[in-house]
């Protein structure tokens, strides 16, 4: 892994903006995408730059289940809000949250990976090391799935909703197999809560009781910290 420690997240993520210049000078067509608050300032600097995604294919890790595209807080909604309505892409998939046929659209996701191998796939992390929300559990070699969030992912998640009732318990994510296929993962963390999660990812044993310790076994890991998450790192 390549480890690089920034004092912030906005320096973190001004380094990010010049890295995907360079990604897309060197010719990635499909970007995977990530959602949350971590990536939010590099969203931000990204809309403010002159990057170009106008003829390539962005596909995000997964959407909450039961929320309509349209829902302020479906990962629809805010890739629109925070990049889409910037910087759009010829074509962008996002799972659909709210389908009453959830095998058939696990199936179409597969597929639309399949039609599209990810150039760069972005991550965030969970407190607890999920990845996508690929749950501590999942298997290693899963590939798009329907979950059931872990109580500390919907605690943790509390934070964008009004209240903890209003959580979705459920989403539908890439699996840990279909992340491990991208030929190059970048995975942002900030902040002292993620300090050890970094850690068990980094130092740890490859162990699906921490999700993220898979990307241990993958040859093209960038790992974009700020001094609070590389803490425990030695």
């Amino acid at each position: 892994m390549d480890i690089k420690v920034f004092s912030n997240q906005v320096e973190a993520s001004a380094f990010l903006v010049d890295q995907y210049k360079q990604l897309l000078a060197d010719g990635a067509e499909v970007f995977g995408l990530a959602t949350g608050g971590t990536p939010e300032e590099f969203y931000k600097q990204l809309g403010e730059s002159d990057v170009d995604f106008s003829d390539k294919v962005s596909i995000n890790l997964d959407e909450y289940y039961g929320l309509t595209p349209g829902h302020p807080k479906s990962y629809h909604y805010y890739m629109e809000d925070k990049l889409f309505h910037n910087k759009p892409f010829a074509q962008s998939f996002i799972p659909k949250g709210d389908t009453d046929d959830v095998e058939a659209e696990l199936e179409r996701y597969n597929g639309v990976l399949a039609d599209h191998p990810i150039d760069v796939q972005l991550l965030g992390i969970g407190t607890n090391g999920h990845i996508g929300f690929n749950e501590p559990g999942s298997p290693i070699d899963g590939q798009t799935q329907f979950v059931d969030l872990t109580q500390a992912t919907i605690e943790a998640n509390t934070r964008f909703f009004e209240n903890i009732d209003d959580v979705p318990t459920k989403a539908i994510s890439m699996g840990l197999g279909s992340i491990m296929a991208a030929k190059k993962i970048i995975l942002i963390a900030f902040g002292d809560n993620k300090a050890d999660a970094i850690e068990k990812t980094v130092n740890g044993p490859v162990t699906t009781d921490v999700p993220a310790s898979i990307l241990q076994n993958h040859d093209d890991v960038t790992l974009v910290l700020d001094e609070a998450a590389a803490a425990k790192l030695k």
